[in-house]
C-alpha cells in the first residue's frame, strides 16, 4: 500500500475516532448487527434494511413514502422491505385515512409482540455491552443519550 494511501487511512481513522456523531453511527450499525446475529433462528430473515425502517413505523402507521424519504432510500426498495415485512406478518398496508388513495404500513398484533420481544432480545445485548465499559460508564451513556433523543427526536 502506497504511503499516502497508509497516511490518508491513519487521519482518518484518527478524524473518525475524535467525532462522537461518527462513533455514535458505527457503535448503531454494529449493536445492530450484533444483535440480529444473536437472533434465534426463524422463518423472518431480519437484516439491517429492515430494522432502518422500524423506528418510523408509527402505530397509527406510516406512508410508504415518508418511510422512503426519512431512511433515504427509494420507495421501490422502502416497498420490498414492507412486502418482507408484510410476508412475514409484522406489518400491514391499511388505506390512510387522510388520504384514500394512499396506503399506510401499520404494526401487525404480531408485529407489536415481535417488537417486545425484539427489546428483550437487546436488553440483553445490551448486558454484555454494560460489562464491557461497566455500570457505571454504562448509566452516564444511557442518561446522555436520553437527554440527545428529547432534543432531537421530532416525534415528541
Amino acid at each position: 500500500m502506497a504511503d499516502d494511501v497508509k497516511e490518508f487511512r491513519r487521519a482518518l481513522d484518527d478524524a473518525r475516532r475524535k467525532s462522537t456523531a461518527q462513533l455514535l453511527f458505527k457503535c448503531s450499525r454494529l449493536v445492530n448487527e450484533l444483535a440480529l446475529d444473536r437472533m434465534p433462528p426463524s422463518k423472518a430473515k431480519i437484516r439491517p434494511s429492515h430494522t432502518a425502517l422500524f423506528p418510523y413505523i408509527r402505530l397509527e402507521g406510516t406512508r410508504q413514502t415518508e418511510l422512503a424519504r426519512k431512511v433515504g432510500i427509494s420507495k421501490q426498495a422502502v416497498g420490498q422491505l414492507v412486502d418482507d415485512l408484510e410476508a412475514w406478518n409484522l406489518v400491514t398496508r391499511q388505506p390512510d385515512p387522510d388520504d384514500r388513495r394512499a396506503k399506510r404500513v401499520v404494526w401487525t398484533e404480531h408485529g407489536r409482540v415481535s417488537m417486545m420481544e425484539g427489546l428483550t432480545h437487546l436488553r440483553e445485548v445490551e448486558r454484555t455491552l454494560e460489562a464491557a465499559v461497566g455500570e457505571k460508564a454504562w448509566q452516564q451513556l444511557r442518561d446522555a443519550l436520553l437527554v440527545l433523543h428529547d432534543h432531537l427526536d421530532d416525534e415528541s
